[in-house]
């Protein structure tokens, strides 16, 4: 499918949970590896007729995605993952957010161990759902930081490389594996959708090498900047509507745009807003892009 059609495809789902699993099973990631998985490689030819068979009739939809959605997006990310598995692919989960640990200090978590009913195996999964901004440094290095600047692209694919992804590798690991009755070689495998979102203010080059090219993309805008730009489509998005594309029945609301713009000054904290044009032949609102608004101070000192 190409961008738009995905887009589209997404759009038709009206109940937010099955957009959001559909968005998984659908969009690009942010890491180009041999360790990459992607799901619509493995998922059956029929699985959106599952998700609008779920849509049109509620009782049917997995009890997962009729629980409230956590307000950690990462577990609600997780939640929906572990649905896209059992679901969906009809996989079996060995193992789920188990600690590994050694001399009582946690090495880390092993997101999911899964039986991949398409070659037999049994895989390691590590997943995350990231968004980063693009950020020229005073040394005129040009990095990737997410909302909270503590997180970093470079850092987050080198530790999912390289300490997340080789976790069952150690020996505390098959010690825990052994103990379920895990004893055969297990393959890593990394998911991690999202967007990039580019400055207004600035041209980038082109995203870190390891990030495909088709990648979903945004800008991001300082608050100064967004109090001079005509906000009349804007609308502000909370999670979990972070993911997937947003589309709404209502004219988007000025005064609430200009409300999250105040947040964002008064807080300190950076705010996703979807801008929507209206589509005469459904009478439908729709997000044609993504902008974060950020404040003053980000990404901080020694940035």
């Amino acid at each position: 499918m190409t961008k738009n059609e995905i887009t589209e495809t997404l759009l038709a789902f009206e109940v937010p949970a099955v957009r959001h699993l559909a968005w998984l099973c659908l969009s690009p990631q942010l890491l180009r590896h041999e360790l990459s998985f992607d799901p619509a490689a493995h998922l059956p030819p029929e699985f959106l007729e599952t998700l609008k068979r779920w849509e049109r009739n509620p009782d049917t939809l997995p009890a997962r995605l009729t629980e409230t959605p956590e307000r950690r997006l990462g577990h609600y990310f997780e939640r929906l993952y572990e649905v896209l598995l059992r679901d969906l692919l009809g996989w079996d989960i060995v193992l789920q957010n188990q600690q590994v640990q050694a001399e009582g200090r946690t090495l880390g978590e092993l997101d999911f161990l899964v039986r991949n009913r398409c070659s037999g195996q049994l895989e390691h999964h590590e997943i995350a759902i990231k968004f980063y901004l693009g950020f020229v440094t005073e040394a005129n290095q040009v990095r990737w930081y997410g909302p909270n600047a503590r997180d970093r692209l470079d850092l987050k694919t080198e530790r999912l490389l390289n300490h997340q992804s080789r976790l069952c590798q150690r020996p505390e690991a098959q010690g825990l594996l052994a103990s379920v009755g895990v004893c055969e070689t297990v393959t890593p495998r990394i998911f991690m959708p999202g967007y990039l979102f580019y400055p207004v203010a600035q041209t980038l080059p082109e995203a870190p090498a390891q990030v495909p090219r088709e990648h979903l993309k945004g800008h991001w805008m300082r608050l100064d900047q967004a109090r001079l730009e005509n906000i009349s489509g804007w609308v502000p998005l909370f999670k979990p509507d972070w993911i997937g594309p947003w589309a709404q029945s209502a004219a988007p609301d000025t005064a609430l745009a200009r409300a999250a713009l105040d947040r964002v000054q008064s807080d300190g904290i950076p705010q996703l807003f979807a801008v929507l044009n209206r589509r005469p032949e459904s009478d439908r609102w729709v997000e044609t892009s993504r902008v974060f608004i950020m404040p003053p101070q980000w990404p901080g000192a020694g940035a």
